[in-house]
């Protein structure tokens, strides 16, 4: 007998009604993606084989497009985006298992410094990491100012080689939280068997790292997942190199006018096809093998110990990689914030605040920082508001088909160019029928702010879904048994055991729709651009001064809000709250 036979009915009904609304909110949350995601996407694909069904054409069937879009420019765009992710992909790898090793494996000092950089380098925007090398490296730049001459080094930079190194540096984070649980839960029998058979340790690491193989390809595919969908590099580096990239040569199908809808929904199949392969190519490795390692008997690892030979090596790495990552664009960025424009020397006559003095009073510098962190509250709100939901519908012990459906729905568009995103809201929300019917959200900032929530909610729900996994939802119906409403059993029970992941999933998303590009370029209303797109455009315009300025009181602004928010939640959230998920 379960324990509601023995309960009164108005218990009962209080237990049951939680399950009710979350039947009725099924086809709610359905008719979310379906708008949002969905329907826009759904169509701006479609373009590309049947025009005729929404207009773009009298073909119902054609396969034209794709061979407009596999020649030309457009064709050694997607060519080069493949080339260099995959390159991009390996090289991220090799970083990240090197970094992931010294941090989980070594007594390295600082481990807990490097693990919150390596934060800081995933919540970085290419762009941002770009612009930073260019006022660096460019004809007029930093060095060029210290009476350097980086001709040499310039010439690699601005092509092939600078876009792999900056989407490296973007990918090694990735790769690094992939591998790095994998190393972490990995005990040492495997190891101790090799050294007592007289292996030594760089033989020892070679019978480990197969056994490391579900990790590295899931590095791989997220790693490419990302670089073939970054459009950061694509308008900067790339762009200044004259080196196609396929996001770009969408952007420039879309942006064009007459935009070029048959063609860029071609480019966009050729984008998710991509990634989509890279998900099989990891699938098809991993089928038919066994890599359960871990069980009760596991022994917990044990970490090297450093001599001081070792430790200077392990420290130099770190220093080399974060340096080259971090330190030197943002450096050269803030210096190039404080130079005079008209200065020849970099000298400290040629210093001025004249730049921040620009930026903190016009509006039209500022404004987009201030209009930006509105659209990025709302939206990456509304993305955990709604992520939670999802979450808890995913982690049910019965999940039925269209959960599953759901599911892999995510799975599918946590990978999905924010670049396709955009176009497919272009393409959708501009078809005249919509106007017809009195639907007018194109050029507006609520239409921006959709699709950065569609942007946000997927990877938003898949950072919720392992924590709420883990909450026993016992203690919810406990409450509700005891007379509490649905929010406060809510706010008693769960959010106190999600209140650390909720926390890091707000401040993910937030760093990531304040520094969107790709969909801001897109849809941005006339005269009220967003903070990136402000940016970039002053970079565009030859303003170099004022638009690193602006970057920099950005990446100032953000920081300062990360740490706002944790010092915060640790002023005033309950003791227990920040007990919960935090290692002693």
């Amino acid at each position: 007998m379960v324990i509601t036979d023995r309960l009164p009915t108005r218990l009962v009904g209080a237990v049951s009604r939680p399950g009710r609304l979350a039947a009725l909110g099924g086809p709610a949350l359905w008719a979310l993606f379906f708008l949002i995601l969905l329907l826009p996407i759904g169509l701006f694909l479609l373009v590309a084989i049947a025009p005729a069904v929404v207009g773009q054409g009298h073909a119902w069937f054609t396969l034209a497009n794709f061979a407009a879009a596999l020649q030309g420019q457009t064709l050694q765009g997607v060519a080069d985006s493949l080339v260099i992710s995959v390159i991009t992909a390996v090289c991220s790898l090799v970083v990240a298992l090197v970094l992931a090793w010294l941090v989980q494996r070594t007594t390295i000092p600082l481990r807990g410094l490097w693990t919150v950089l390596i934060w800081v380098v995933l919540l970085t925007p290419s762009f941002l990491t770009s612009l930073g090398w260019e006022r660096l490296l460019e004809p007029d730049g930093i060095l060029v100012h210290l009476g350097l001459n980086p001709a040499g080094v310039s010439g690699a930079f601005f092509g092939p080689a600078g876009v792999i190194f900056v989407l490296t540096t973007k990918g090694v984070p990735f790769a690094f939280f992939a591998i790095s649980a994998a190393l972490g839960a990995l005990g040492r029998e495997f190891e101790d068997a090799a050294r007592t058979h007289g292996a030594g340790r760089a033989a020892a690491m070679r019978v480990m790292l197969p056994i490391l193989a579900p990790a590295f390809w899931s590095a791989l595919a997220i790693v490419f997942a990302e670089t073939i969908s970054d459009f950061g590099v694509a308008t900067t580096i790339a762009a200044t190199a004259n080196f196609p990239i396929a996001t770009q040569t969408l952007f420039n199908a879309v942006d064009n006018f007459p935009a070029n809808f048959p063609v860029a929904a071609a480019v966009g199949w050729l984008l998710v096809g991509s990634v989509g392969l890279a998900l099989l190519a990891q699938s098809r490795a991993l089928r038919g093998r066994s890599y359960q390692v871990l069980g009760g008997r596991t022994r917990p690892s044990v970490r090297h110990r450093l001599g001081w030979r070792g430790t200077a090596v392990a420290l130099a790495v770190m220093l080399v990689f974060f340096g080259l990552s971090l330190g030197v664009p943002f450096a050269g960025a803030a210096s190039a914030s404080l130079v005079k424009p008209t200065a020849a020397v970099l000298t400290w006559s040629s210093l001025t605040l004249k730049n921040y003095a620009q930026v903190f009073h016009h509006p039209t510098l500022l404004g987009p920082l201030g209009l930006s962190a509105v659209l990025a509250l709302i939206g990456t709100t509304l993305a955990v508001v709604f992520g939670v939901i999802v979450a808890r519908t995913l982690t049910k012990r019965r999940v039925g088909p269209a959960a599953r459906m759901l599911d892999l729905l995510l799975l599918a568009t946590v990978g999905l160019p924010g670049i396709v995103l955009g176009a497919g809201y272009i393409f959708f929300y501009n078809l005249p029928w919509l106007n017809d019917i009195g639907i007018r959200l194109y050029g507006t900032l609520i239409l921006l702010d959709m699709a950065y929530l569609a942007n946000t909610l997927p990877s938003t729900t898949r950072l919720l879904v392992g924590p709420m996994a883990q909450v026993q939802f016992g203690l919810h119906d406990a409450a509700r048994v005891h007379g509490s409403g649905a929010l406060r059993a809510w706010r008693t029970t769960v959010i106190p055991l999600l209140s650390r992941s909720l926390l890091w999933a707000w401040l993910f998303g937030f760093t990531g729709i304040l520094f969107e590009l790709p969909i801001s370029q897109l849809l941005y209303p006339p005269g009220q651009e967003t903070l990136s797109v402000a940016i970039n455009a002053a970079f565009a315009n030859y303003s170099y001064a004022p638009g690193t300025t602006l970057m920099v009181v950005s990446v100032a602004f953000a920081v300062g809000v990360v740490g706002i928010v944790l010092l915060l939640f640790r002023l005033l959230a309950p003791r227990g709250w920040q007990r919960v998920g935090r290692a002693r």
